[in-house]
């Protein structure tokens, strides 16, 4: 078994224009005062990192390393989610997705996923340049749309979705292969992988890529009513990644998983900080620890009651009483008896010696 890292904290959430969160050195030195030893970089924020000048000058790599240690903290992983959601977009959301990506491609779908796909390859090399082992991203979508199927799908638009978005995003991973990092894909609502049969049909395409890892975030799951904790069991070998978000669903008599269209304070399924939602995060740690899975956890911060702050503070706090020290020993080697067990567990069996 192996202690778990952390605190880390995921810092888009807490970029802003205001010190100390409008700079990386500024925002470090925040979070280690409130506890965290890592921080999760959003790649998209110039504020935080070149990605491209990470990807290219091993110097400049180098260089951001040392300012965050200088800060006592480790970069945990890069985040590459906002270009992830780029690689595969429908046409009904490009709109919607076209601030994701620089302006000067806005309103260009062919240019925008181009432009996704080269940072993804970026961020590979500017892992490897940091010396990280995961990255985090999202998949994208081109099915999210018919999820559900009124009017029903037509026969095979699943396979062909599926087929698609494994043909985009098998190079990526090649790349990923190359560099020694681990691609993570947050399971999230939006996404065409969005539970763990869409994993599944998604690693299919991707011939079971090894780099095709998991971000493992129970939030998204008890949006779902999906049971969280068994989703550790069924892919605990492929999770490289732990975002530790609360969320709490409290269906009634007008909403229920949709939400009604409703902003996140009014709807009966919403995300909250660390230790006000319905996430059993001690037995998430538990068996994360038995699992033997031996990277961050790291805080995200998604509440749409509480201040980010106290949040952050609070949160650092709550990772640290459940990050589970691991025993070097068994509880009952007392009374283990006699270490030379080459003959007695032949006569234990009632066997010749």
């Amino acid at each position: 078994m192996t202690t778990l890292k952390g605190p880390g904290l995921f810092l888009a959430q807490f970029m802003g224009n205001q010190p100390p969160y409008n700079s990386l050195e500024a925002i470090c030195m925040w979070a280690a005062e409130l506890g965290f030893t890592g921080v999760q970089i959003p790649t998209w924020d110039p504020r935080c990192i070149n990605l491209q000048l990470a990807a290219e000058s091993k110097t400049y790599a180098d260089e951001l390393r040392g300012m965050v240690e200088n800060c006592g903290l480790k970069i945990t992983e890069l985040s590459t989610h906002l270009q992830g959601q780029l690689v595969a977009v429908h046409p009904a959301y490009n709109l919607l997705f076209d601030g994701f990506a620089p302006e000067e491609i806005r309103r260009n779908p062919d240019a925008r996923k181009d432009w996704a796909v080269q940072q993804l390859h970026y961020a590979a090399k500017a892992s490897q340049n940091l010396g990280l082992n995961a990255c985090a991203t999202f998949s994208g979508s081109l099915l999210w749309h018919t999820v559900y199927p009124w009017p029903q799908r037509t026969a095979g638009l699943v396979d062909e979705a599926f087929t698609e978005l494994g043909k985009r995003w098998l190079p990526i991973l090649h790349a990923f292969e190359d560099a020694g990092v681990d691609l993570c894909y947050e399971v999230h609502a939006g996404e065409d992988l969005h539970d763990g049969l869409t994993y599944e049909m998604f690693l299919d395409k991707v011939q079971q890529h090894k780099r095709a890892c998991l971000l493992y975030d129970p939030s998204h799951f008890i949006l779902q009513c999906l049971d969280y904790l068994s989703y550790i069991d069924h892919y605990h070998e492929r999770i490289r990644m732990f975002h530790v978000k609360d969320a709490e669903f409290r269906p009634n008599g007008k909403q229920g998983v949709y939400g009604s269209y409703q902003d996140w304070i009014n709807r009966p399924g919403r995300f909250r900080s660390i230790g006000d939602g319905q996430v059993d995060f001690r037995q998430i740690f538990s068996k994360l620890a038995q699992y033997n899975y031996n990277g961050w956890a790291v805080l995200e911060w998604e509440c749409c009651i509480k201040d980010p702050a106290t949040g952050a503070k609070e949160g650092a706090e709550r990772i640290k009483e459940c990050i589970i020290p691991v025993t070097s020993k068994s509880f009952d080697d007392f009374a283990s008896g006699t270490e030379d067990t080459t003959d007695i567990n032949r006569e234990i069996l009632g066997l010749q010696p």
